[in-house]
């Protein structure tokens, strides 16, 4: 067990809240930054009111701090132009005033077809959308903060799934929050393959690469696997049946057409509308790296991810937000 602090900001959100978990789990001791606390998000952190958009009061959090989890969204999709690079030069500025790494949760949204359907590290990132633009840009800013000695790590997944994922597909789009599950909705298409990162297993990888940083080289990434479906409608199909047994759940096809008819006026669905081909098209990600690097990608089985998110978000007959994460390592 070690005492090393570890600087979360972003630490309300669902990967931000898991990984500062995970890292205490480990023995560090966390540091949350947030703009507005929630009691009880985060039993056991130091909880720091401040601004991810305010450069001295990221500054001041990071003192100390020997890795900063920079796990921070414009919520709802807004305003990344303005906020998601100068949020970053932030965390830069104040990893190279303490000497932390950056932890920096990745996505998929840097790739474009070309790179369909294995993503690995060292794939070309062409994207074909603003956001996806955002990120490359996002991850080039981490690349030439090494070259002036910042270290960092991108660890990048899929969709995310899990308790306290406001901002997902899953719980927006997928199932209704507070309901119980009588139905399913799938954004994609039924036969094409999707990856998912269950949040509590990606957590706990980010702990263990972070335990292990010395061993980084300057700058790394890493793709992390999680749940690929081939055939992505299973993951609609295995919640049915964690909620409702045997008998599962009729799935439905999203509303694409009302989507796309009114993104012209509504920004929420002209961002979901741009992100539309990442559901059309077979997207896994290669984890051989980390497998071979931690000896295994954590991975909790299918129906106990499912059974903890659905209860979290209130959608089974049982106390909502009932806990009953397994870690269980994988083979992959």
């Amino acid at each position: 067990m070690h005492t090393k602090l570890a600087l979360v900001v972003g630490a309300n959100g669902g990967a931000g809240s898991e990984i500062a978990k995970a890292l205490m789990a480990h023995g560090w001791r966390v540091r949350a930054l947030v703009r507005t606390p929630k009691p009880g998000v985060l039993a056991g952190a130091e909880i720091v009111k401040g601004d991810a958009m305010i450069r001295a009061e990221v500054t001041r959090a990071a003192q100390g701090a020997s890795l900063i989890v920079h796990a921070v969204n414009p919520p709802g999709y807004k305003n990344w132009p303005k906020l998601v690079l100068p949020m970053i030069d932030n965390t830069i500025a104040a990893a190279a005033a303490s000497g932390a790494r950056i932890l920096l949760p990745g996505t998929v949204y840097n790739f474009g077809p070309d790179a369909f359907p294995v993503l690995r590290e060292g794939d070309p990132q062409n994207p074909r959308t603003r956001k996806g633009k955002i990120r490359v840009a996002l991850e080039k800013r981490l690349e030439q903060a090494a070259e002036r000695g910042v270290s960092s790590l991108v660890l990048r997944a899929g969709d995310f799934f899990g308790r306290n994922t406001v901002n997902s597909w899953f719980s927006q789009a997928m199932v209704e929050p507070g309901k119980r599950l009588r139905r399913v909705i799938y954004p994609g298409r039924r036969n094409v393959g999707h990856a998912w990162a269950y949040l509590p297993d990606f957590a706990e990888a980010a702990a263990q690469l972070a335990d292990r940083e010395s061993e980084l080289a300057r700058f790394e990434r890493f793709h992390f696997r999680g749940h690929y479906f081939e055939q992505g409608v299973a993951i609609a199909e295995c919640a049915g049946v964690v909620a409702n047994g045997e008998k599962g759940a009729p799935v439905y096809g999203f509303p694409w057409f009302a989507i796309l008819a009114l993104s012209p006026f509504v920004r929420l669905f002209r961002e979901m509308a741009e992100m539309r081909y990442l559901w059309n098209e077979d997207v896994e990600l290669d984890n051989a790296k980390l497998a071979a690097f931690l000896g295994a990608e954590p991975h909790t089985p299918i129906d106990i991810a499912l059974h903890d998110a659905l209860s979290a978000l209130g959608c089974l007959d049982e106390a909502p937000g009932r806990a009953i994460t397994q870690q269980r390592p994988a083979v992959v």
